[in-house]
């Protein structure tokens, strides 16, 4: 088995029964604010597109680089498909043109073939609304000789089924640094924006180093690692180590050089039973079984770090006009008051989602302009009543609030984004306030801006409290929750007869026997209502 880093998450995976491109992100994301780290831009796309197999693990856009897959990655490549409940991810590679899909069950190994012969793979799909937008995986792969455990972004729990299926995993790719926006947004004190950083960026390489020794892979290979931040006004997110080479510790997002010094301090770096391997855009390991036949690189790694400062300071240098380019296609920031725009995008949502909007729990502020622009429009988020409404008094100062240029605002709008988190908060274009601790109900909300989406996730969070509620129809007494997912029947539910139809993805029910008409399993409890 041969794998090339193809930068980030990426990889290129060839076997003698054929090749598997894996997240293949290069262009300028969250508003042209993360650049793969290192530069990937000057491998050969078009060869490592032209590949057998095509896994994306989920729709974060350091992951799903639409453009990329576009121009340069065969639209014949059977997609492997993680087994997510809510279809986004499909759709999106089905309008990009990709056709053949193993829609693969999560956490079951399955056996993929072609003319060149046969590889196990096996997807665990994690599907809590805070897993990506609505889904994060890993992906395990055995051409019979060696098993990879490609692990990127997600945090699996049950990690006792991969030795099950496969036994020992010769190598194992993972995430070990940030992608989130906390602290560095947020409007605190210098002194303890520093302090939260410090131990965000531990918690992160911790966790890392006990997925290493949960796994026990043999080689270990950090990856979905630091982007680059190449505009000059988020620039000073990047560790850059100091003049006596120590790496910046207020900063989450640690590189691979510091990762696998934390290997060795910590003694998951051991020389025998795990061993870091520094991989870069490029670079390619050779592997039989656990024996490493060779590691090559297209330069010498030490090239970045004995100087990162400078590598950056070329690389900004070099993507001036491509982040100019993607600011110029953003909405301009003058225009019509958001207030009503934002209302038909937010009510809808806020009136599908009981349990998330009583979760948030209070009024959310959005304040539309720069620290010091005294006619910022202000909108509310009043979740309590379900409403988005100008501020009135009495409101105070909101437990939540963020600031947000309006052209982002408006941009998202325009193009319709199902998810703030994907596009503006992970942008780190933005500050936030908050009076308690992290609300996850908020951020899921962000996530959802679809019917499905919040659908699910609402459902999610009901299943979960160990929602068994019940829900009086049309002369029946049925469970609240679709068993397809999760919707609220309530308001979901069209009674016609003896039949039920959840019109959120127009499934069916027989009510006298809770048979699903429309797929196998996914039995609905139901009876006539006594009179």
């Amino acid at each position: 088995m041969q794998i090339t880093s193809v930068g980030h998450a990426g990889f290129h995976i060839q076997t003698a029964a054929g090749s598997i491109l894996c997240d293949p992100w290069v262009n300028p994301t969250y508003f042209a604010s993360w650049v793969p780290f290192p530069d990937n831009t000057e491998l050969d796309w078009d060869a490592l597109g032209d590949c057998d197999y095509l896994y994306v693990s989920h729709l974060h856009r350091d992951h799903f680089d639409a453009k990329n897959l576009t121009e340069h990655v065969n639209k014949n490549a059977t997609v492997l498909l993680p087994d997510y409940p809510v279809p986004d991810l499909k759709r999106e590679l089905e309008k990009l043109g990709f056709h053949k899909f193993v829609e693969t069950e999560d956490s079951v190994k399955t056996t993929v073939s072609n003319d060149k012969g046969s590889l196990d793979v096996m997807i665990i799909a994690l599907r809590a609304p805070a897993d990506g937008p609505i889904g994060d995986s890993g992906l395990i792969v055995s051409d019979g000789e060696t098993v990879c455990f490609n692990m990127n972004d997600a945090r699996p729990v049950d990690l006792d089924v991969i030795e099950e299926s496969f036994g020992h995993i010769d190598i194992h790719l993972l995430q070990y640094s940030g992608a989130i926006w906390y602290p560095m947004v947020y409007d605190i004190p210098r002194r303890s924006k520093a302090n939260f950083a410090a131990q965000k960026r531990q918690r992160g390489m911790d966790r890392a180093r006990s997925y290493i020794e949960q796994v026990g892979a043999t080689w270990v290979v950090p990856s979905a690692g630091p982007p680059m931040f190449l505009d000059p006004e988020l620039f000073s997110l990047n560790d850059i180590p100091d003049a006596d080479g120590k790496p910046d510790e207020t900063s989450i997002f640690p590189d691979q050089e510091t990762f696998l010094e934390q290997m060795k301090i910590h003694g998951t770096d051991d020389g025998e039973k795990h061993r870091g391997l520094m991989m870069i855009s490029g670079s390619t390991v050779d592997l039989t079984g656990s024996t490493l036949n060779e590691l090559s690189h297209p330069f010498p790694p030490d090239e970045i770090w004995k100087d990162k400062g400078a590598y950056l300071a070329r690389m900004a240098e070099k993507f001036a006009p491509i982040i100019a380019a993607d600011k110029a296609t953003w909405a301009p920031a003058q225009g019509e008051p958001l207030l009503e725009p934002l209302r038909a995008k937010f009510e809808p949502i806020m009136k599908q989602s009981d349990l998330i909007c009583d979760g948030i729990g209070y009024p959310v502020g959005i304040v539309l302009g720069g620290k010091d622009d005294p006619d910022a429009e202000v909108v509310v988020l009043d979740f309590p009543n379900r409403v988005v409404r100008e501020p009135k008094d009495g409101d105070g100062k909101y437990r939540y609030g963020f600031r947000i240029a309006p052209e982002l605002v408006r941009t998202v709008l325009r193009d319709d984004e199902p998810d703030w988190v994907n596009t503006i908060f992970l942008s780190t274009r933005f500050t936030t306030w908050r009076i308690g601790g992290y609300n996850e109900y908020l951020y899921t909300f962000f996530k959802c801006l679809t019917d499905e989406r919040i659908a699910y996730a609402d459902g999610w969070f009901s299943e979960a409290h160990d929602d068994s509620a019940s829900i009086e129809k049309d002369g029946w007494t049925l469970q609240r929750r679709c068993p397809h997912l999760k919707a609220d029947l309530s308001k979901f539910g069209v009674i016609e007869g003896e039949k039920l139809t959840c019109n959120l993805h127009g499934w069916q029910w027989d009510l006298n026997s809770g048979r699903c008409l429309t797929s196998k399993g996914h039995e609905l409890r139901a009876e006539r209502t006594s009179s």
